[in-house]
């Protein structure tokens, strides 16, 4: 078996989990969230959405300096080989960062967050740049954006940020030519609502630390997985509008012959 057909058969089986109905747990748990969020004043998710807004768009604008430059000339093999060592490596350093602030108690564990979310985007920029694709392109930002989505939010929720991922090449120029169009309530409340409990429980004194460091651990990796995937959906989609091009063209040939 090929490594291509390898993957192929691992990013089916991802998509199947993603659009495999939501279980009894996860509608209960999404139902108790909602109920909690309408308790919630308008203006205090609307100032929560402003603060998380804004933190999103300087990791996302402030990362594009110091990423490095899209990768054109290695195998998928080697990109993604390069992507899980960069994977291991954010793992590590968030690690060590929710082990620091989470021993400082209250205070400390909520300066987690802006830390935290600078880590997570410096490597979903690091690993669009292994894919080859340039992070100073808009599209590829907003893509970024879904693919945090796509890992921090509901069964339902994520369904209907995967639809709107696939084929993204094709729908490129459909995409909000303004950033303050995406959908920032809904983005700030899924992310919210996904790292609670463990956030939560990083407060608390003496086991912040290593709930602090499994937390971001865990939370780095299924990032970095979830990247991972999402690039290898656009990688074949891109395969298959190729060879279905190529099919067009010689249809076309031997009906001219």
């Amino acid at each position: 078996m090929t490594y291509e057909h390898k993957i192929n058969s691992e990013l089916d089986f991802w998509k199947f989990k993603i659009l495999q109905k939501p279980s009894l747990l996860s509608k209960v748990t999404d139902k108790v969230q909602k109920k909690i969020n309408s308790y919630i004043p308008d203006k205090v998710h609307n100032a929560i959405t402003t603060a998380i807004k804004q933190m999103v768009k300087a990791a996302l604008f402030g990362s594009t300096f110091t990423t490095a430059r899209p990768i054109t000339d290695l195998t998928l093999m080697h990109r993604e080989a390069s992507a899980k060592q960069k994977i291991d490596s954010y793992k590590k350093t968030g690690a060590a960062e929710g082990g620091i602030t989470g021993a400082g108690g209250f205070l400390m564990s909520l300066a987690d967050f802006p830390l935290l979310l600078g880590i997570k985007m410096k490597m979903l920029f690091d690993i669009a740049a292994v894919y080859g694709y340039d992070v100073k392109d808009y599209r590829e930002r907003l893509y970024i954006l879904h693919i945090f989505q796509l890992a921090f939010s509901s069964k339902e929720e994520s369904q209907n940020v995967f639809f709107k991922m696939q084929d993204w090449d094709d729908k490129a120029h459909q995409l909000p030519t303004n950033i303050d169009e995406f959908d920032w309530l809904t983005f700030q409340q899924q992310y919210r609502d996904y790292i609670d409990l463990a956030k939560l429980a990083q407060m608390l004194p003496f086991v912040g630390a290593a709930v602090g460091a499994v937390a971001n651990y865990k939370l780095i990796e299924k990032l970095g997985k979830t990247a991972m995937m999402s690039y290898r959906m656009r990688y074949f989609s891109l395969q298959y509008a190729v060879i279905s091009s190529q099919e067009t063209e010689n249809r076309k040939l031997k009906t001219e012959n």
